[in-house]
């Protein structure tokens, strides 16, 4: 059993998409014998992206070292200061369980300074794993196009001197070697995915007397807005790449396909209704309240990630919006939900531009897709949906096979092998005796 320190500032008891990644690989990496050792902050959930979920803690194997310390946000003016103290708890638990390698869960991006300076201390490796596309995220805002500059060679710089540097989308892989095809060879593409005991339990379809629309996580409708009343400012500071628009990764044109198929069938509105699960802004929940259909919304705030995955494989049609991109430039973002939605095999009103994810969803099967704000096509396809649950007909022919690539365990494994890579190891098989062992803290 080889030992990684897993450095992870998002971990349980904190929920939210990125606890996801980080603590579905610490389930499985011990199969592949390699047992992580974590160290992460005290849990208590700081907003509205880190929502309180104990539930997820059953997930993390009980031999399992989780070593806490304070860790404040990245944004307190003392984070700093936490560098220092992170760095003395990181080298103190490399030596107390004998790791042999390093990986940082990201972001907090500032946090591969903790990684980058450990490995020059103690010799040992490390591996960046970046959960988001850092400064070649496409969704970014930044104070001004020189500032998205300067984040982008912070990035190179920070990175040089790791090992493997981990993307979680093949557009963010490819775009990285572009950008720094001096450290191009490192770079490898890990997506997320969804873990198969979380879809273990049989659920019937529920016969409801109403057609249920499900969209689960967060909405960027402000984010969104906002750009949208400053188009100005963003444009002449280049805040934002050219071309890209914030408003669609929200239920903003959504709202208006409802309204619009409501006009042309008025008496589906008693037969419909939306439910949104997850933390909702006051800007979220006006968008709704002074529209014409807003009854047929029910939202619902931050659940357990076992309820909402039973909300999500009920629904009759998953809704999953992204941001709009200009033509002929792919979108290196994958919602975490995309691949939760494409395991449960239900219809997907995929919103999405060309990327990634609108290649995932088509290829599944079960993608219904258009243009992030093609009202029309949104209309179109809430229509099509509405008619087959009527008539009692699947509308989609879900392909199991390809989905499975996205398994967790599967994907852990991807990880177990650059590991040992990293380590001049062979190939890691699966242990079948990892209980036993983990039982004893080996």
């Amino acid at each position: 059993m080889r030992r990684l320190l897993y450095i992870a500032y998002h971990f349980p008891p904190t929920g939210g998409a990125g606890v996801q990644r980080s603590l579905k690989f610490i389930k499985y990496l011990p199969e592949f014998s390699v047992l992580p050792v974590v160290l992460t902050g005290s849990g208590e959930s700081d907003g509205r992206w880190t929502p309180p979920d104990p539930s997820l803690q059953r997930d993390v194997p009980p031999g399992v070292p989780v070593r806490r310390i304070t860790w404040p946000k990245p944004s307190h003016p003392g984070y700093g200061e936490h560098l220092k103290h992170a760095l003395q708890a990181a080298h103190e638990a490399v030596r107390t369980h004998e790791a042999e390698c390093i990986l940082v869960s990201m972001s907090p991006f500032c946090d591969a300074r903790i990684a980058s300076e450990l490995s020059a201390r103690t010799g040992l490796p490390w591996i960046a794993d970046l959960r988001d596309p850092w400064a070649l995220d496409e969704f970014q805002v930044y104070r001004s196009a020189w500032h998205r500059q300067q984040a982008r060679r912070l990035m190179g710089r920070a990175l040089q001197s790791a090992a493997v540097i981990i993307m979680n989308t093949p557009e963010s892989a490819r775009r990285f070697k572009e950008a720094f095809p001096h450290i191009r060879s490192r770079v490898v593409a890990i997506t997320n995915g969804y873990d198969a005991a979380d879809f273990a339990e049989l659920i019937a379809p529920e016969h409801s007397d109403k057609f249920t629309i499900v969209h689960s996580g967060f909405f960027h409708t402000d984010a969104g807005l906002q750009q949208r009343r400053r188009a100005l400012e963003y444009r002449l500071l280049g805040r934002i790449e050219p071309g890209v628009q914030l408003l669609s990764r929200s239920h903003y044109y959504l709202v208006e396909a409802l309204e619009k198929w409501m006009k042309d069938q008025p008496g589906a509105i008693s037969e419909v209704r939306v439910r949104c699960v997850g933390a909702m802004t006051d800007t979220d929940h006006t968008i709704v309240g002074r529209s014409p259909i807003a009854k047929l919304f029910e939202f619902t705030q931050y659940l357990p990630h076992d309820e909402c995955l039973r909300v999500v494989r009920t629904a009759d049609l998953l809704f999953l919006p992204l941001h709009k991109m200009p033509p002929g430039r792919r979108s290196g973002i994958v919602p975490g939900k995309t691949y939760e939605y494409m395991a449960s095999g239900r219809p997907i009103l995929a919103a999405l531009p060309e990327g990634d994810a609108r290649d995932y969803v088509v290829n599944a099967g079960t993608g219904l897709v258009c243009e992030p704000d093609d009202v029309d096509g949104m209309v179109r396809i809430l229509k099509e949906q509405f008619a087959g649950w009527k008539a009692g007909r699947s509308t989609v022919t879900w392909n199991r096979e390809y989905v499975e690539q996205f398994e967790r365990r599967r994907l852990t494994e991807r990880l177990a092998e650059e590991i040992a890579k990293t380590l001049n190891m062979q190939r890691p098989t699966s242990n079948a005796q990892h209980s036993t062992v983990m039982a004893s803290g080996s």
